[in-house]
């Protein structure tokens, strides 16, 4: 009996570090096929809407438009920038992505449309490979990538004629935390950085959670994904590994697959073109997350302040823990109780938003 509890803890591992953002591919159901909408074209070329379309009630208080820029890739982002109707110029400024597999119309269109109502200018974005943003081929994600799109939204913030290109600061949402840390890093334009319920996805894909994954596990997962390459080669596309989330839940899945069930596939997150919500990853999605670690230089974020918010009862809590021990002062860890990861995606009163607002005004003087 106890080796075949160990023989599933692994296979569960396994593939809860394969998927990554803690959302385990539950099937290989056909992928819904996203509402018609009303749009233009980016200057990538790719359909933005211009209608309201997200998962939270417009604000009156803010402006909002639909923006695009290329990062130093040449990918073209879209993104939705949001300005308090009463300011004067030039504002504070802050970039906003994640959560990892989501959409600027979820989690971080409500967090910078809460802090455009509290006077900053808030761009959420959508990074490469996903929503509206450019890149080919589509739904993959890529720790460099990625940790550039941060850069790209600085560069397009700082050029603004109603933005202070020397205040300006990052909030990083779920797996866009650890990007976002990565980003505040290198980039020193980025004054001040904050992250709720933090994964770091190269940790969990090259490890697994708590990094229980062993090296024979590792080493079984490389080599599946480097003879999927060579089926991808022949095909001349990436084929998509399993759906992330299921239609429906079968009753005994992990209590955190159950939570992100809760928001991405119900009217409470639901967005049709939220990977988590309605998608997959590329089967080999996991590849350049698996030996390349997104935390390598984060004491290097000294002498800017960091602030790290965790649900005291979310699964992902350890990687908030641990990017906390490892970054140098100044830094502050904020548990928020009885909260659980997604909590902080859109429950107005468990994310702390008096506190980032305080944080953000105090360090973007």
């Amino acid at each position: 009996m106890k080796r075949e509890i160990k023989a599933s803890r692994r296979d569960f591992m396994k593939k809860s570090a394969l998927v990554g953002a803690g959302l385990v591919a539950m099937s290989t159901e056909a992928l819904a096929a996203p509402a018609k909408e009303a749009s233009l074209q980016s200057q990538g070329g790719r359909p933005m809407t211009q209608v309201w379309d997200k998962t939270f009630p417009q604000s009156q208080r803010v402006e909002h438009h639909k923006v695009s820029f290329k990062n130093r890739y040449g990918i073209t982002l879209v993104g939705d920038m949001y300005l308090p109707k009463h300011r004067q110029t030039p504002l504070s400024a802050l970039a906003i992505s994640g959560p990892y597999g989501a959409v600027k119309e979820q989690s971080s269109g409500l967090y910078a449309q809460t802090m455009a109502e509290r006077g900053f200018v808030a761009l959420a974005f959508d990074p490469s490979y996903v929503g509206e943003s450019g890149g080919e081929p589509r739904n993959i994600a890529s720790p460099e990538i990625n940790t550039e799109d941060f850069s790209a939204a600085v560069d397009y913030l700082g050029i603004q004629t109603f933005v202070d290109k020397n205040r300006i600061g990052i909030i990083g949402i779920c797996g866009f935390g650890g990007m976002g840390l990565n980003a505040a890093a290198i980039d020193k334009r980025v004054k001040a950085v904050a992250v709720t319920s933090m994964y770091d996805m190269s940790r969990v894909m090259a490890r697994g959670y708590f990094d229980k994954m062993s090296l024979d596990e590792r080493t079984k997962m490389l080599e599946q994904m480097n003879e999927q390459r060579w089926v991808d080669a022949q095909k001349g596309t990436p084929a998509l590994g399993g759906r992330i989330l299921p239609e429906k839940l079968k009753g005994d899945e992990p209590q955190f697959v159950k939570e992100y069930f809760d928001y991405y596939r119900t009217p409470r997150g639901f967005h049709p073109r939220s990977l988590n919500s309605n998608g997959a990853w590329t089967a080999t999605n996991a590849l350049s997350f698996m030996n390349m670690p997104l935390m390598s230089y984060i004491k290097e974020i000294s002498p800017r302040p960091l602030l790290i918010i965790a649900g005291e009862n979310a699964h992902s809590r350890y990687f908030s823990e641990d990017a906390y021990k490892a970054a140098n002062e100044p830094k502050e860890l904020m548990i928020i109780p009885n909260t659980v990861h997604v909590d902080l995606y859109d429950k107005m009163d468990k994310i702390p938003f008096d506190k980032m607002e305080n944080f953000f005004q105090t360090h973007l003087k």
